[in-house]
């Protein structure tokens, strides 16, 4: 595995490749990382895949200099699995050399709902940083996680709308045994909020149970499920049911007839926030 940290290097090693696959990643690996890396890997070659904590998709009160940067060990990781032939890891000053002025604005109705409502500038901060990191690997297949499932169909959307060569691929979110999704936040959960943060999982899965009996409507599953974890002791952010086409509240009709619908979940277990989803 080759490790570059800036862009005319990276494009010299992919010069001549025809079918570059792509995961975009924060750092901090873990299993699920590498599951995406695999089935990248199985949709195009070379793969690359980069590391960068972008700074944009953070806001002001949120975790940026916390968030926890492990390149030595994500390297050695990325070796082991033998799947990754160049890794991007440029430095701020490399991909931002001068303040990002031009940024990549997702529409209200999907971009301002959501994550967006709790986090602002979050998926502008994605969405600009995915299109530069697109402009510098160039990739024709990427894989993204389903546990971001609004970032998923952000990304998709931009593609689609920009007209870029890119396959976007999702890769199911990988668990632990009990439940709990892989993620690199997970790491700050004391051994107390680490037993009960599978409850997120819990509720989503006993939301999808209750849409199944149609016993409840909507809104009623997703005021039950907020109270259920405020009264374990949750600072909930959103529990909502939504269609999987595209995250919009689901009419009557709609949700009487079937339609594919997901449960959403953002909560706080201590100083954690995390996200988790459904399909149904």
């Amino acid at each position: 595995m080759k490790v570059v940290d800036n862009i005319q290097e990276l494009r010299d090693q992919l010069q001549g490749q025809l079918r570059v696959a792509f995961v975009p990643t924060m750092g901090n690996l873990h299993q699920a990382h590498l599951s995406l890396m695999k089935m990248a890997r199985q949709h195009g070659d070379p793969l690359v895949a980069s590391i960068f904590v972008n700074r944009l998709q953070f806001g002001p009160n949120e975790d940026f200099d916390r968030y926890p940067r492990t390149l030595l060990d994500d390297i050695a990781k990325m070796e082991q699995e033998r799947d990754v032939y160049v890794l991007f890891a440029p430095s701020e000053k490399e991909l931002y050399p001068e303040p990002q002025s031009f940024r990549v604005q997702p529409p209200d109705h999907l971009g301002r709902i959501l994550e967006g409502e709790f986090r602002p500038d979050f998926f502008e901060g994605v969405c600009t940083v995915v299109l530069k990191l697109f402009s510098c690997v160039q990739p024709k297949v990427a894989v993204f996680g389903k546990k971001d499932y609004q970032q998923l169909m952000v990304v998709r959307s931009m593609c689609r709308q920009f007209q870029l060569p890119v396959e976007i691929l999702a890769h199911e979110t990988v668990r632990e045994e009990d439940g709990l999704a892989m993620s690199s936040r997970n790491r700050f959960l004391s051994a107390e909020e680490r037993a009960e943060a599978p409850a997120l999982y819990q509720t989503l899965q006993r939301m999808q149970q209750q849409v199944r009996e149609q016993v409840l409507d909507a809104h009623q599953i997703e005021a039950q499920a907020c109270e259920h974890m405020r009264a374990r002791g949750w600072d909930v952010d959103y529990m909502a049911l939504r269609r999987q086409s595209d995250l919009l509240e689901p009419t009557a009709e709609q949700y009487a007839q079937g339609e594919p619908l997901v449960a959403l979940a953002a909560a706080r277990i201590g100083a954690t926030r995390l996200i988790d989803n459904l399909e149904i």
